[in-house]
């Protein structure tokens, strides 16, 4: 992988590196209580831990933003996102619309109708309170 600065100035850093650097610098904290905070399951943290992604090898943003609120404050997201050689979405609501509307587009009439009517009832839901 090529060398990418990320916005501490830590050139190099993958991440890999940047996790195993989170777990060593956090000794109370482990690969399991990342993922669970994160939301992402355990085999996938420990696979971008060390190095094997897999085919593709593409993380979601919005893994990669909650992987940046699963970890400590002295690892923003910028950083998460700059080790995974990316750049942070100005907009993750943005970038979800945009997906969701090319799913929209992608269904029949009748999927589209039932869609739009999941989404109504699900805007009726209380909304989760966010931890942090």
């Amino acid at each position: 992988m090529e060398p990418i600065e990320t916005p501490t100035g830590q050139a190099g850093e993958d991440l890999g590196a940047l996790l195993r650097c989170v777990l060593s610098e956090n000794p109370g904290l482990t690969q399991k209580r990342i993922a669970e905070r994160a939301g992402i399951p355990y085999a996938t943290l420990n696979a971008w831990v060390t190095g094997r992604r897999g085919a593709g090898g593409r993380i979601a943003s919005d893994d990669l933003r909650a992987l940046a609120d699963a970890l400590p404050e002295a690892y923003p997201a910028a950083r998460v996102f700059a080790a995974a050689g990316r750049r942070t979405p100005a907009d993750l609501d943005a970038e979800r619309e945009i997906r969701l509307l090319e799913i929209y587009r992608g269904l029949d009439a009748d999927q589209q109708r039932a869609l739009v009517e999941m989404a109504r009832a699900l805007a009726k839901l209380p909304r989760p309170r966010r931890a942090g």
